[in-house]
């Protein structure tokens, strides 16, 4: 395990005594795999610096948004100017207009289009949207997904279709998620039945095309098709969550990339974040002209954020967005990010290590198990103690990965094929030390 020196662990000491588990987000305060959390003090291209001066190799990229990598010299001069002229007005400017256009350019489903200051905003506010449009108010989530953390979406599955979920968290009453109807993700006879249970009281099904909190599992074609079908038959809205995939996999998000298998496939809802912000608190929901002219002031569903289009944050987010739509981008992206996990897989095999992995454009996610897992029950399957010894591994040998088997990880344009061949290579010290 990770031995941090005097200056990670007395900043984690002090930072306890003011802050509940010394941390703002409960992740990074690697409770999951043990040990003392690396408080970071900058971060150039690839690469993070932590308390103790250790240079590390970023593949977490403040869980997703840095896809140019730190520090990216166009996205810096773009905050640069905007911070000269003010950090925030509580009134429109014309750049909130400018990267709305800029989504919606590569996200056709997207007509109107709103932005908030986090993914759980955009969740919250999608879910809300959708039963006020449709006047229902039971909706459908899918078991190791995660859409932020408003009550209604912090819920584990019933005993069965007919009973909705639990409260996952303490201080969300079980009224508040009595209309959550928890499923498997990528079971089509489970969806199919929960709607012919509950079909004219459901107002949305909200899904992630590339689930990455249950680490990195896809949506199958089958399983988007059908409930793309099943939400158009009963008049629900499909809602996707595309806080972590959007601009992150492809220019048009995940769902383009369904788009090229299902005719005609587009969600009603799309959710957006990270990326769009450049590493800045935005995120975006937007979708079908109609239902977004359900909000206030246009309709009856409120809505509304004092920080929502803060100046700093769009000129942060539409330098991002200028820089990944040149040419090549994603290709060149996507085929570093195969290398990675090509390469982990090739040692973990040398070593006799059970491994499989997954990946698309700056997204990836492995399991220390034989075959790539289908939804959140096979997850559950993997190895806790060694996913931890290897995290620990990576970590004391300068590669900074997700501190949590559950999460995915990223590769920015930043990473080099130097350091794909350093990550490879600790990667096989530690899969030796695994096998012994």
């Amino acid at each position: 395990m990770t031995d941090t020196t005097d200056h990670n662990l007395s900043l984690f000491h002090h930072a306890q005594a003011l802050i509940p588990g010394g941390v703002n987000s409960p992740v990074r305060a690697f409770r999951a795999v043990g040990g003392t959390p690396s408080f970071i003090t900058r971060g150039q291209g690839a690469y993070l610096w932590d308390a103790d001066g250790r240079r590390l190799i970023d593949y977490i990229g403040s869980w997703g948004p840095m896809i140019l990598g730190h520090g990216h010299p166009a996205v810096l001069e773009a905050v640069h100017r905007a911070v000269a002229l003010g950090l925030s007005f509580g009134a429109p400017t014309e750049r909130e207009s400018e990267l709305a256009e800029a989504i919606m350019r590569h996200v056709p489903s997207i007509e109107r289009l709103r932005l908030v200051s986090s993914g759980t905003e955009a969740g919250m506010s999608a879910i809300r949207l959708a039963r006020g449009a449709t006047g229902r108010s039971k909706i459908v989530k899918f078991n190791g997904c995660y859409h932020g953390h408003a009550d209604a979406l912090l819920v584990k599955a019933g005993s069965g279709l007919a009973t909705f979920g639990h409260a996952t968290s303490a201080g969300v009453p079980e009224v508040v998620v009595q209309d959550t109807l928890v499923l498997e993700y990528n079971d089509v006879a489970q969806l199919e039945a929960a709607f012919a249970l509950h079909g004219d009281k459901i107002a949305c099904v909200i899904m992630e095309p590339i689930a990455g909190n249950m680490n990195f599992v896809r949506a199958s074609v089958p399983f988007m098709r059908a409930a793309r079908a099943l939400c158009t038959k009963h008049g629900a809205l499909l809602i996707i969550d595309e806080v972590m995939t959007g601009f992150r996999v492809a220019l048009g998000g995940a769902q383009s990339l369904y788009a090229k298998e299902i005719a005609g496939f587009q969600p009603d809802l799309t959710m957006l974040g990270k990326v769009v912000g450049g590493g800045m608190p935005l995120a975006a929901f937007g979708g079908r002209r109609d239902v977004m002219e359900q909000l206030a002031p246009l309709g009856p569903v409120y809505q509304a954020g004092t920080l929502s289009g803060n100046p700093v944050a769009t000129a942060c987010g539409l330098a991002t967005l200028r820089e990944v739509g040149k040419p090549g981008f994603y290709a060149a992206l996507a085929e570093r990010t195969r290398a990675l996990i090509t390469g982990l897989a090739q040692a973990a095999k040398a070593e006799g290590v059970p491994f499989c992995g997954d990946s698309e454009g700056g997204m990836m996610g492995y399991f220390l198990l034989p075959a790539l897992p289908g939804n959140y029950p096979e997850v559950l399957q993997s190895d806790g103690a060694r996913f931890n010894r290897f995290f620990h591994g990576l970590l004391d040998r300068g590669i900074y990965t997700a501190p949590a088997l559950y999460e995915a990880g990223f590769v920015s344009a930043a990473h080099t094929g130097e350091d794909i061949a350093t990550t490879v290579a600790a990667a096989r010290e530690v899969f030796r030390e695994l096998a012994n």
